[in-house]
């Protein structure tokens, strides 16, 4: 059956996965680098652009299973890019990742606006999904033909499918760093008593732990 998978998602220590005032020049918001730094430091994201080098190692075997058995990912319109408001105003914008992004596999795009689908090189097909969370989840379920399908951010986006108890699993790269605000995916209305910790091991950059489903959705 095919699983819904939150892989290298990464929060601060007080629970932050984005700083504050994000923008097209601080994507990640203030300070928002650091929460991802662990991560362009791997051989895994390196490959993925086509780079050499890059570091192996526990978060190098994170990265990897991350990406390993996944079929389609769902985004919400924020991670894939600043631009708001109709797509008319936009259509030159196709994402952070250049012509060839780093997925090789179809892509769902939460939106309120409709937008035909961006074929990229590489595999990545861009599809724009109006009918909110539900509806994407089918179409990546039936994308993936079998495969995972990884929910990839940014913060709301995740919130919405653990508000939803549509996950499976979920890794959580946890970064050793106070931000104080930004945005939190967990807050007072996302119930996670339903996960267990199945694993929780450290590098020098930053811990991993990873939780499952202990019930049915």
């Amino acid at each position: 059956m095919t699983k819904l998978r939150v892989h290298n998602f990464a929060i601060t220590a007080d629970g932050c996965s984005a700083g504050p005032d994000q923008s097209l020049h601080n994507p990640l918001g203030v300070g928002g680098e650091r929460i991802l730094g662990w991560a362009r430091e791997t051989r895994s994201f390196h490959r993925s652009f086509g780079i050499d080098g890059g570091e192996e190692g526990v978060d190098d075997d994170f990265m990897i299973r991350g990406i390993d058995g996944i079929g389609a990912t769902i985004m919400g319109r924020n991670m894939f890019g600043p631009v708001r408001g109709r797509w008319e105003d936009s259509e030159e914008w196709s994402g952070w990742w250049g012509d060839e992004p780093p997925f090789h596999h179809p892509v769902f795009v939460l939106t309120h606006h409709r937008r035909d689908p961006i074929a990229l090189s590489g595999g990545t097909v861009f599809h724009f999904v109006t009918g909110g969370i539900e509806d994407a989840l089918e179409q990546a379920v039936e994308a993936a033909a079998g495969a995972d399908v990884r929910v990839g951010g940014g913060p709301a986006t995740v919130r919405q499918f653990l508000r939803a108890g549509l996950v499976d699993q979920m890794h959580l790269a946890i970064v050793p760093a106070l931000f104080g605000r930004g945005e939190r995916v967990f807050d007072d209305d996302v119930l996670t008593t339903d996960f267990e910790c199945v694993e929780f091991v450290s590098s020098p950059s930053v811990a991993h732990a990873r939780f499952v489903r202990t019930s049915p959705r």
